[in-house]
């Protein structure tokens, strides 16, 4: 009986000795996380510039940084624009020009170290534009008849034939059109669930925007056909193309750049113009190397720079539908073709009876 008592008692001091063992060494463990886990630091924040300030490219920027804790001095600190070093700050003053960078949104950042820590501060500013655009009117060259139900959203000009992209839901299709006429010779619709966008040809098909619905369409060109779909992450407006990338409009200030195949996004620009971003831009197309779009709920077309994003012109075809034409159902200008062979520039609107082949003239 004594045996059995002691061997209890032996079994249990094992098993409180292998208790206290374990919770000493997770402590020890937990000790050693502490010791090794980085610790937070705050150094220093943007004074100047203001987020979101807007800038003229080309102009200088004078950033200044201030200390979180005037005791604490950091060891050093390393200045970057947007993903690259520009250089090491003295002080806390860094002044950069502009000239080399994009218009829109840049990020600048300030990564302060301190006995082996480290803490980034940053700001995000705009570039404008340095150019004013040129200002065009307008001359009507020749006025063709246009279906006055077709809510356009999308148009192209081939091989004597214009291709028009109608929106609202139950009523979106793309069409093949008689110019001389307005006759629509063959169309496709889409589902009532979609809000039909722009449309563009490339490689021998059509690609078809919707508005919010996140997909598009691929359309055999003889055929109407529809061959193929695909998705995108942002609305869809306007879509041209440079014969190697589809481009995209999603009504802000924004062009994306995007791979045919899978509809990748390859890159994209900010368009402004001298004074501010120019936004609600719609459709497209590609002229002579710019880009023109529509400025949606407008009169205007803008000239755009395609690598740079620079308005470079602005069109202003205020009056371009007559009174004696008007329905009284009409809606915004809207639709823009360019037959490169023939040199001629065709513009319409949403609900417009109209549509125009129209001469430039500079102001």
């Amino acid at each position: 009986m004594k045996s059995a008592i002691k061997l209890s008692i032996t079994i249990v001091s094992i098993l409180m000795l292998a208790a206290f063992s374990c919770k000493t060494n997770k402590e020890n463990k937990i000790s050693d996380q502490e010791q090794t886990a980085p610790k937070s630091i705050n150094l220093v924040k943007v004074d100047k510039p203001s987020n979101g300030a807007l800038y003229k490219l080309d102009d200088e920027i004078n950033f200044a940084l201030k200390l979180q804790d005037e005791k604490i001095i950091p060891d050093s600190i390393v200045v970057f624009i947007n993903s690259k070093k520009i250089g090491r700050l003295i002080g806390l003053n860094y002044s950069v020009t502009t000239n080399n960078l994009s218009l829109g949104t840049q990020v600048f950042r300030a990564t302060a170290y301190k006995d082996g820590l480290h803490q980034t501060a940053s700001v995000s500013i705009k570039l404008k534009s340095k150019i004013v655009p040129k200002h065009y009117t307008y001359r009507v060259v020749k006025t063709y008849n246009h279906d006055p139900d077709a809510y356009t959203q999308g148009l192209f000009y081939k091989d004597g034939f214009l291709y028009e992209g109608t929106g609202q839901k139950g009523a979106s299709s793309v069409r093949k059109v008689e110019l001389e006429t307005g006759k629509v010779l063959q169309s496709i619709n889409l589902e009532d669930k979609h809000f039909g966008e722009g449309i563009t040809l490339f490689n021998n098909k059509i690609y078809q925007l919707t508005w919010t619905s996140e997909v598009g369409f691929i359309y055999d060109f003889s055929t109407f056909k529809q061959v193929g779909s695909f998705t995108y992450s942002t609305q869809g407006w306007g879509l041209t193309n440079n014969d190697k990338e589809l481009i995209m409009s999603d009504g802000s200030n924004v062009i994306h750049f995007m791979e045919p195949d899978n509809f990748a996004e390859i890159h994209r620009i900010e368009v402004f113009d001298e004074n501010e971003a120019v936004n609600q831009l719609n459709e497209l197309e590609l002229i002579n190397g710019d880009l023109y779009a529509n400025v949606y709920q407008t009169n205007n077309i803008v000239i755009i720079d395609p690598k740079t994003g620079v308005v470079k012109g602005l069109i202003d075809f205020k009056g371009l539908l007559k009174d004696a034409d008007k329905t009284g159902n009409e809606d915004v200008l809207n639709g823009i073709a360019w037959d490169e062979a023939g040199k001629r520039l065709f513009v319409t609107g949403k609900l417009w009876p109209k549509l125009y082949q129209v001469e430039l003239i500079s102001k």
